[in-house]
């Protein structure tokens, strides 16, 4: 029996979003089915119509979340510079948790700790971090690094990012009303020339 009309992607999309609002502030326990369907004005049956019960829901979240995130970071243009990639990828990084900071919450905020992602949404997880290290082992075979771990420059300057970013959406700052752009910026560079080898100062 194919889906009502009225459950559509639309309603699909306005339930994910108020879900990821829900667990990324409350956590698992704050979702409910029932007082889901009444925040987005739709019956419990279209929820169950949609998401099957609330582990489809976490799932269909979760798959979301980095489907949404996977997107963001393979729309960065490869340029013939993984240097300057990896410097477009960190940006784009930041771009995308601060226009979805619920999401984000879902994927790296400890929201959904208690939700076990079966293999296959684990693998889709695990493919946002491929075009961070295609550009660090690009970047490594040219000999541009001080090391030919790639792995470990990506996981590092992935570390130096979500640590920037998590910080920026929970407010803090050191030096009150200063624009976090103007601290992300140079601290992203900066994480990255540490990888570089010794080498004249790029334009």
């Amino acid at each position: 029996m194919s889906r009502p009309k009225i459950y559509d992607d639309d309603l699909r999309g306005r339930l994910l979003l108020r879900a990821a609002q829900l667990v990324s502030t409350g956590g698992v326990s704050a979702l409910s089915l029932r007082g889901l369907a009444a925040d987005v004005g739709t019956s419990t049956s279209a929820v169950y119509s949609l998401f099957g019960n609330k582990t489809g829901l976490l799932r269909a979240l979760f798959v979301e979340a980095f489907a949404r995130f996977g997107a963001s970071q393979s729309a960065v243009p490869v340029t013939a510079d993984p240097l300057v990639d990896l410097e477009a990828l960190g940006t784009a990084y930041r771009v995308h948790a601060l226009a979805d900071p619920h999401l984000y919450g879902v994927m790296f905020g400890g929201a959904l700790a208690s939700f076990e992602p079966d293999t296959e949404t684990q693998q889709l997880a695990a493919s946002t971090f491929a075009p961070v290290l295609d550009a660090a082992t690009r970047a490594a075979r040219a000999g541009l690094l001080r090391t030919e771990d790639a792995q470990l420059v990506a996981t590092a300057l992935w570390a130096s990012l979500h640590g920037l970013v998590s910080l920026e959406l929970v407010g803090f700052s050191c030096s009150p009303g200063e624009d976090a752009r103007t601290v992300f910026v140079p601290a992203l560079q900066s994480a990255l020339r540490g990888w570089l080898r010794d080498a004249p100062a790029r334009a």
